[in-house]
């Protein structure tokens, strides 16, 4: 079956909802834009009209919205939102502990308990099997298994087996993902590297929120198109959940400010 033909479903399957994202997101950014958005929303009214259903009320207000935007841009929470899925697979998605950047910061260090920067598969299974026991969801483990190996799928971008921050933060809405700011500021690890120990200035291997502030108020003046001054706190907030006890090492700042190198 296509992805089209999925569109025709009354209920969508997780494994039916990947292909669906895999397809119209045709350049695997991890985002539907553009083009593909607006084939998105051409090919769903065709489809359910094809099986003789109508639009519901989550998909009019989509299209509504986003049906003449050229400028329109979705993430899978947002394309969640208006597919008929599977309703334990959809709670991933409606998830109220990952409403907000600082909260999934928080989810994430609890989670990556090595520090090693990245959660792998049994990391993730048990992340996503505390987010349905909070639901009041029990499921079986084979079930589990499916969908954690279908949110790897979706979200691995470099096909790693893993799930790296900036990966994982697409669990969040587009507007609340404050790390997609980041993207375009990321430095070189030798560049991060100097910068780290430029500001911190006590030369104590961690920084505190006060040279937090001072990095992030000159990154904000050199990259005035991506990040904006205004949101400084926000974007401080958002960082320091990440560190222990108000201390942010190395390793946690170079998930958001450090590009991989291959």
């Amino acid at each position: 079956m296509t992805a089209e033909t999925h569109l025709q479903g009354v209920e969508i399957s997780a494994s039916q909802f990947f292909e669906i994202w895999h397809h119209y997101d045709s350049d695997g950014n991890g985002y539907m834009d553009g083009k593909e958005l607006q084939n998105f929303i051409q090919e769903l009214q065709q489809a359910r009209k094809k099986a003789g259903l109508d639009l519901t009320p989550e998909m009019k207000a989509f299209v509504d919205q986003y049906g003449k935007a050229t400028d329109g841009k979705i993430g899978i929470v947002e394309l969640a939102q208006v597919l008929p899925t599977e309703e334990n697979f959809l709670l991933f998605f409606r998830c109220q502990q990952l409403k907000s950047s600082e909260d999934f910061m928080q989810t994430w260090r609890k989670y990556d308990s090595d520090h090693s920067g990245f959660i792998d598969s049994e990391e993730l299974k048990s992340f996503l099997k505390d987010l349905l026991q909070k639901a009041n969801k029990q499921i079986e483990d084979s079930k589990l298994t499916e969908y954690t190996e279908i949110m790897l799928r979706m979200f691995d971008a470099n096909n790693d087996g893993k799930l790296e921050l900036t990966e994982l933060a697409r669990l969040l809405p587009v507007q609340e993902n404050f790390l997609i700011k980041f993207q375009g500021v990321k430095m070189c690890a030798k560049e991060f590297n100097k910068a780290f120990e430029m500001y911190d200035q006590d030369g104590n291997g961690y920084i505190d929120e006060n040279e937090l502030d001072a990095l992030l108020k000159d990154l904000c003046e050199k990259n005035k198109k991506e990040l904006d001054i205004n949101n400084l706190a926000t974007y401080k907030k958002n960082i320091m959940a990440l560190s222990d006890g108000g201390k942010l090492y190395r390793a946690e700042l170079a998930l958001i400010l450090c590009a991989e190198e291959n």
